[in-house]
């Protein structure tokens, strides 16, 4: 129900953000056309053109920006999942207890990131967690790095438990930190309101308004914005990236611990 109305807002916002300037430009355009006949010489469609031109770069540049970063998130997840996978396997490399609480930690830090994926309401519980998990990965780290620095086996487990650490704050980083900057955002609702401003005047000057077109220009416009919305804000569940890699992860780390491997 909740994401039923969120999904609403995120639709109706941006309809009326085209819909109402383009209304009333055809309004005003009407009005200009009645009073001022002569108004008609006035080269307003060159005019809409190039703002619409405009209009449709900077829908065009910052979805890219969203788009981009829901790929960067994506890539960043299968990573994360490779250095998981890898940090528990050689976490059968080094002495008891590091081995067993290791692992153990590995497999509380997966089932958390798959629970978040079914509840975003718990990210910060989530993250807090999973911080302390990793603190606790790399204080067994140092610990075998004092007692034997020239170990190998010692070394490919640091390594794979530095790699952990670095893919989960780039994935933080990238869902809860890098977004479309807020200027661009603003930028692109000055540019569609003005745009649709003259694009109504236009059509008000013809004096042959249609309402349904212009309904129908407004939802285009208002799926694209939501659209880019959605791919820059995973945190809103609405756009949700596949976690079936660390799903996969989650029964194979389970299966070792019971001998039983999916």
């Amino acid at each position: 129900m909740a994401d039923g109305v969120k999904m609403a807002g995120l639709f109706l916002i941006p309809l009326a953000a085209v819909l109402v300037p383009v209304l009333i430009g055809q309004y005003y355009g009407i009005y200009r056309q009645k009073k001022f006949p002569a108004s008609k010489e006035v080269p307003a469609g060159a005019v809409a053109g190039a703002a619409l031109a405009l209009l449709g770069f900077m829908l065009a540049l910052t979805f890219q920006i969203a788009s981009n970063r829901f790929n960067a998130r994506k890539e960043k997840l299968l990573e994360q999942v490779t250095h998981l996978r890898t940090t528990y396997l050689r976490a059968g490399l080094i002495p008891e207890p590091f081995r067993s609480n290791s692992k153990k930690y590995i497999t509380e830090y997966v089932d958390l990131s798959v629970s978040l994926s079914a509840d975003s309401s718990r990210l910060n519980e989530v993250l807090s967690r999973s911080q302390q998990l990793l603190d606790s990965l790399w204080s067994y780290a140092e610990t075998l790095s004092q007692l034997d620095r020239s170990s190998e086996s010692y070394a490919l487990f640091i390594s794979s438990v530095n790699d952990v650490i670095d893919a989960h704050h780039q994935r933080i980083t990238l869902a809860l930190e890098y977004r479309v900057p807020v200027v661009v955002l603003w930028v692109l609702f000055i540019v569609e309101f003005l745009s649709m401003l003259v694009f109504g005047y236009q059509i008000g000057l013809t004096g042959r308004p249609s309402f349904k077109l212009t309904l129908l220009l407004a939802i285009t416009f208002a799926v694209v914005m939501m659209l880019i919305y959605v791919l820059d804000r995973p945190e809103a569940g609405l756009a949700p990236i596949n976690q079936k890699p660390m799903q996969t992860l989650e029964k194979q780390l389970h299966g070792m611990q019971t001998g039983v491997v999916p």
